[in-house]
């Protein structure tokens, strides 16, 4: 066999080690989705007005501007456990609709940076959250699968006041 022919065989093989130093295709997915998700929720807490932040259907709840700011510090914690730092999330003093649209869109930027460039052995990773160990994919699931949850329970606050929630698109 002559030396070219060799070559050519052991061609294919390097090329996915060298993907597997660059973002894996999970991240970019998950960020390029993540980016709709935030889009979404942000529409979700534009459309309740102002002064309805802290309308709750029934007292056990958390009212709608609670709703907000409890999503972005779970995507600000889910994301830094990711990460292997510490969260950035500090309640503002203020806590009306706009530092809660503020907080809200911030947590997601701060989740799409950190999920865009992990490399599929970083998503492979453990992490402890409590006494818990999760792949840092399962994180990225886990944010998202919450995220989706509290946003619902948001459009449902909207449909209790009469307010048509905003449509999702894929």
């Amino acid at each position: 066999m002559s030396k070219l022919c060799c070559l050519f065989l052991f061609l294919p093989l390097a090329a996915p080690a060298a993907d597997q130093a660059g973002a894996s295709r999970f991240a970019a997915d998950f960020a390029k989705h993540w980016l709709v998700a935030k889009d979404l929720a942000i529409a979700v807490a534009q459309a309740m007005p102002a002064e309805s932040y802290d309308f709750k259907p029934v007292p056990e709840e958390m009212s709608f501007g609670q709703q907000m700011f409890h999503i972005a510090q779970a995507n600000y914690g889910y994301c830094a456990s990711a990460a292997k730092a510490k969260s950035p999330f500090t309640k503002p003093e203020k806590t009306d609709k706009d530092a809660a649209i503020k907080a809200l869109g911030e947590s997601f930027d701060y989740c799409a940076g950190i999920a865009s460039s992990l490399t599929d052995d970083q998503l492979n990773e453990s992490r402890m959250r409590g006494k818990t160990s999760f792949t840092v994919r399962e994180l990225l699931l886990g944010v998202q699968t919450h995220m989706a949850h509290h946003r619902g329970q948001a459009e449902v606050y909207l449909r209790v006041k009469g307010i048509k929630p905003p449509d999702y698109n894929f």
